[in-house]
């Protein structure tokens, strides 16, 4: 089951990974920064953080952070404002993916670099998955399905309700919805694919400089929450595939300029 706190405390642990590839003291951009929760924990580790966010983004009830809103589309500062620009889970919910490029290229300084994090192909496939196992409610609810002695218009509606709820649990694993703005559950497997997303990097003027796997096993269906230790997890991860992916990249132009 989702859990906003489950969520803060897997993104909390990847900034630990994360922070190694940020400078303390330098102005750092978080796009699509949700609740803000990474925000104040870069703050805390001494980085100067602005964050921005859609202003009906799922996560505005839960901001604990000064969030500056935006459409979008156009980051709300001027040419080359920030030294690095950050998103955690953020690009594969982009429609216009080389709109949003442009602008980051356009907000980042002659020296900056930008860091990503994003889902892997394993996460969908583990998060797509998860779900057939929901069919198996069916028998732990069998005995509600039939009508009691006594029928009347309450128990008909418990009756149609229990019904209700197996046959949604029972077709969940075949109408499962996209998680990002591309193709659909199964094209997903190689749009959240690490060689999709450097493909696109270098079609929007970036150069991958350095990527990796954040090696910690989870699905969007929040498998077990918290009674899966990370340690666990980080175990999985190495079995089942890493649910993230970093890359941290560099404009081509100035990353050929800082070969020579």
């Amino acid at each position: 089951m989702f859990s906003v706190e489950h969520l803060n405390k897997l993104r909390s642990y990847e900034i630990e990974q994360i922070v190694s590839h940020l400078t303390p003291g330098v102005r750092v951009l978080e796009i699509g920064a949700g609740t803000g929760r990474q925000a104040a924990e870069l703050v805390a580790r001494g980085f100067k953080v602005t964050a921005i966010e859609i202003a009906n983004s799922n996560y505005a009830a839960e901001r604990m952070f000064d969030i500056v809103d935006y459409d979008g589309r156009t980051i709300p500062f001027p040419d080359k404002s920030f030294d690095i620009v950050f998103s955690s889970n953020v690009l594969e919910h982009v429609p216009d993916l080389s709109r949003l490029h442009s602008e980051i290229l356009r907000v980042l300084a002659p020296s900056g670099h930008c860091v990503h994090v994003l889902p892997t192909h394993s996460w969908r496939l583990w998060t797509t998955l998860i779900t057939f196992p929901d069919m198996l409610y069916v028998f732990t609810s069998f005995a509600s399905l039939f009508p009691r002695p006594s029928l009347s218009v309450s128990e008909a509606k418990r009756l149609a309700s229990s019904w209700w709820n197996v046959a949604k649990r029972c077709a969940s694993p075949f109408v499962q919805r996209r998680h990002g703005e591309r193709g659909n559950v199964i094209s997903e497997l190689w749009l959240f694919h690490p060689g999709w997303w450097r493909r696109n990097f270098a079609e929007n003027g970036f150069a991958v400089v350095e990527d990796t796997p954040m090696g910690l096993f989870y699905t969007g269906n929040m498998l077990l929450g918290a009674r899966w230790s990370f340690d666990s997890r980080k175990r999985a991860a190495a079995w089942l595939g890493s649910a993230c992916h970093l890359f941290k990249l560099r404009p081509q132009d100035r990353a050929q300029d800082a070969g020579r």
